[in-house]
């Protein structure tokens, strides 16, 4: 390499730096990726609650941008995730519920939501909530799967076991799936004689009123008048 080749490629590398320098700089000073990011590693490390605090100080900074990716999203799914480890469930949904005012397809929004209401015992809301998951996408496995246990919890046996099984169509052999059909299955067989119980019973009671009606109040017949002596007149 000649001295010319050699001044050549510094002025190369010189130009490079004075480029990166003002990009390296806008990267420092965009406070929301910097806070989001912290916010990441801290959940790898099952630091919740310093997670959520970072998280919030990016969503209160200048969102631009994380808007331009998907950072944003994942800032209100990681944070409301955060949440439900610490089984803040009543937080986890308004955090959810501002996440969806901005992606309101979202599927795993609507099913930790789901999850969140379901933990509190709204089990009609989290029902609600893992239907707008499945919604917005038919094969997701695990919404399914919570459907079902929610629907299990309702008493709702039949409509459980179509849930695991949809869920068992997407994911064959899920564990989950597979234990909670089984369950499902029993609790449907035990509503037939509980079923046929009621009626018997039902029956029952009817057939007593009637007698009891037909015994009791049946309408009296009107008594005959009785006929007056008639005197003769003298």
């Amino acid at each position: 390499m000649n001295f010319r080749q050699f001044i050549h490629i510094l002025a190369i590398f010189a130009c490079i730096a004075c480029f990166a320098q003002p990009v390296l700089a806008e990267v420092q000073t965009d406070e929301a990726t910097t806070y989001y990011n912290l916010g990441e590693v801290l959940l790898t490390q099952n630091d919740y609650q310093r997670a959520i605090e970072s998280f919030d100080k990016a969503l209160a900074a200048n969102t631009t941008a994380i808007t331009q990716s998907d950072a944003l999203l994942y800032a209100y799914r990681d944070k409301g995730y955060a949440q439900i480890q610490l089984k803040k469930y009543d937080e986890a949904i308004q955090t959810f519920e501002q996440g969806l005012a901005l992606y309101p397809r979202d599927n795993m929004l609507w099913n930790n939501k789901g999850y969140a209401n379901y933990n509190l015992g709204k089990y009609p809301e989290a029902l609600a909530a893992y239907n707008n998951a499945i919604q917005f996408d038919k094969n997701y496995t695990i919404a399914l799967i919570n459907k079902g246990d929610t629907l299990s919890k309702m008493g709702q046996f039949r409509n459980a076991a179509d849930a695991y099984t949809r869920a068992l169509e997407t994911d064959p052999g899920n564990r989950d799936a597979t234990t909670g059909l089984a369950a499902a299955q029993n609790g449907a067989a035990s509503e037939i004689p509980t079923t046929m119980i009621a009626i018997v019973i039902l029956v029952i009671v009817i057939a007593a009123g009637v007698v009891w009606y037909i015994k009791f109040k049946k309408p009296e017949e009107p008594k005959q008048a009785e006929k007056k002596s008639r005197t003769k007149k003298k």
